[in-house]
């Protein structure tokens, strides 16, 4: 029986990005994988909280108190060499599902996912020490790993052009979208977020993701300040990231202050209705490995605004208004089109509901499982 250990630790410590990409992937695993492999789910860091339910009877977790930090400092800075498998066990395979391969045994087959490399394209966005690892680290895990798994076709062109990574090592596996994501009617239960997160009874453009300057969330402010509707304010969902002086500084600048409503970490629970209660969702990002919310949004039936970048073309597909970024006139116009064209929204939304039913986890988990079985063969 093939013994394959994953890196659950981003599942762990993240509640959105990187964090429900591990979570549901391993979670859909669960439901599809005969019981002919044994999973060990390595955890750093653990002890903080309770672990989440077992996927299923054939994994067990790994866990050690070592935080990502302190294992960061010993196998990125210090390049101590002991192995992955001082925690996990001896395994067969062993994936690393956040940027980082950790040093393995000679024997043991390796999996690295990368889910982008913002932080060689936009630089300027990323934390400057954060970026300097990265920069480290990355390359070297993706030059020994036997098989790179990439968010999308515009990560894997960029793992190419970047390292020279050979283009059959590399494989495009997407996100895909729970059930829980669909459009919701309920105008008591609209009513209960909108409650929660001090929305209250004004019309909202949603925008999601880590408030740091890749979400390029000033440009999206300033083009909701333009709009003739003073009635309309922003809502970012996410929690608090680097290098976020500019956006508030914008936002003091337009007279924002009332409009702007951040709403930190939304429980997955909640985020369908916020979603649904919204005119659309904005994410004019900079870049994006994949841009999971515009995904999200689609399923929920709302009108997405994206930028015209990166792989946010591949999730959007011809569902939603592709932009320029750095253009304000761009997505100010868009936006605008979005409120007052009400035969342009019922459009969008169909193409949405479509352009979602593409993507699924349960797809995803298939396609890791072959790769797990042509590695292990």
């Amino acid at each position: 029986m093939p013994t394959i250990a994953i890196d659950y630790t981003p599942a762990y410590e993240q509640g959105g990005g990187i964090g429900r990409y591990v979570r549901e992937l391993i979670a859909a695993l669960g439901n599809i994988d005969a019981p002919d492999n044994h999973y060990r789910l390595f955890v750093a860091g653990a002890g903080r909280k309770p672990f989440p339910k077992i996927p299923g009877t054939q994994f067990e977790w790994k866990p050690t108190a070592l935080t990502p930090a302190w294992l960061a400092r010993l196998w990125g800075r210090a390049r101590l060499p002991f192995p992955v498998e001082f925690f996990t066990g001896d395994v067969d395979l062993y994936h690393a599902t956040d940027f980082v391969l950790p040093p393995t045994r000679k024997k043991t087959r390796t999996v690295l996912t990368v889910h982008d490399l913002s932080f060689l394209r936009v630089p300027e966005t990323a934390s400057p020490g954060l970026r300097r690892y990265l920069e480290d680290v990355v390359p070297r895990s993706v030059q020994r790993a036997n098989y790179v798994l990439a968010d999308s076709e515009a990560t894997k062109h960029d793992l190419i052009r970047y390292y020279q990574t050979a283009a059959e090592k590399i494989e495009v596996l997407y996100s895909g979208v729970d059930s829980r994501f669909r459009p919701i009617t309920d105008t008591l239960e609209i009513n209960r977020v909108r409650q929660q997160y001090n929305i209250l009874d004004r019309p909202y453009i949603l925008s999601v993701g880590t408030v740091q300057p890749r979400k390029n969330y000033p440009t999206l402010i300033e083009a909701v300040s333009r709009l003739n509707h003073s009635e309309i304010c922003v809502v970012i969902v996410g929690g608090k990231g680097w290098l976020d002086d500019p956006i508030f500084e914008a936002i003091h600048k337009l007279r924002m202050q009332d409009r702007v409503i951040f709403a930190g970490f939304v429980a997955d629970d909640d985020l369908p209705a916020l979603y649904s209660g919204s005119l659309c969702m904005a994410l004019p990002s900079l870049y994006e490995g994949f841009g999971l919310p515009v995904l999200e949004a689609m399923a929920c039936g709302v009108p997405v605004i994206t930028s015209n970048l990166s792989s946010l073309p591949e999730v959007a597909g011809e569902a939603g208004i592709l932009v320029t970024p750095t253009s304000l006139d761009e997505i100010t116009n868009a936006l605008e089109r979005i409120i007052t064209d009400t035969a342009l929204r019922e459009t969008m939304i169909t193409r949405g509901l479509h352009q979602a039913q593409k993507f699924s986890w349960e797809t995803g988990a298939q396609q890791l499982l072959r790769v797990y079985t042509r590695l292990l063969s």
